[in-house]
């Protein structure tokens, strides 16, 4: 957040609105109720909110529990407040994943409609060839309607393996996968490297951080430009 003086400046500059007003020095609100928003982009204030950004292993389940007793994503994260995944990544595929008790953030996530990226690296075999990479550029008729990337380049090849990289709008169940397979490309890895543009390449398997207060507010601001 902004120090007093500097918030004050935003005041009067009327760049700050508490619940579709313009805001006015020394205006008092409610961090749990009210909508604040900084040049047309949500300030999220209360402070009972959590958004943790967490590296999801391979054999782990992205649920909050399991009738087979597998590892599951809630095991990773402080118990209290709960929070919940933030879309899924299956068993076999291992990278980022927010969770959160935070509804509003969630939806712009996962919803198509805000169009927030999520970012993918494969480990396929062979390497695409360039009516490969063309035919998913283009996209890909899967079992419950196309699939289309954002983007589609490569990392990195070798004489039997490339690493693909994915810019996908959206998250159907193992969508990559599913596309990939499609093209006749066997995935021998798969890592979800960025969310919403946020990436932390420190952070080890089973390991989580916070997200930052600007990077809860750049997600807003993300959802808010589509």
């Amino acid at each position: 957040m902004a120090s007093r003086r500097h918030a004050d400046v935003l005041i009067s500059a009327g760049r700050i609105t508490v619940d579709g007003e313009r805001a006015v020095v020394g205006q008092r609100i409610d961090p749990s109720t009210s909508v604040v928003e900084l040049d047309g982009v949500r300030v999220p204030l209360n402070p009972e909110l959590v958004t943790w950004l967490v590296y999801k292993p391979v054999g782990v389940v992205c649920t909050m529990d399991d009738p087979q007793g597998r590892p599951k994503i809630a095991d990773l994260v402080p118990p209290d407040p709960v929070t919940k995944p933030v879309g899924r990544l299956d068993l076999h595929s291992e990278g980022l994943l927010l969770m959160t008790n935070d509804g509003d953030l969630a939806l712009r996530v996962t919803h198509p409609r805000f169009g927030i990226e999520k970012v993918y690296q494969a480990l396929v075999s062979p390497p695409p060839s360039a009516s490969t990479l063309n035919e998913l550029r283009h996209g890909v008729e899967l079992d419950d309607g196309p699939a289309t990337p954002h983007a589609v380049t490569v990392v990195s090849s070798h004489e039997d393996r490339a690493i693909v990289e994915l810019v996908m709008g959206e998250g159907r169940k193992r969508e990559v996968r599913r596309m990939l397979d499609a093209v006749g490309l066997a995935v021998e890895r798969l890592v979800r490297v960025s969310i919403a543009g946020i990436s932390d390449r420190t952070l080890a398997p089973g390991s989580y951080r916070a997200l930052t207060l600007d990077e809860v507010r750049s997600i807003y601001a993300k959802a808010e430009s589509e």
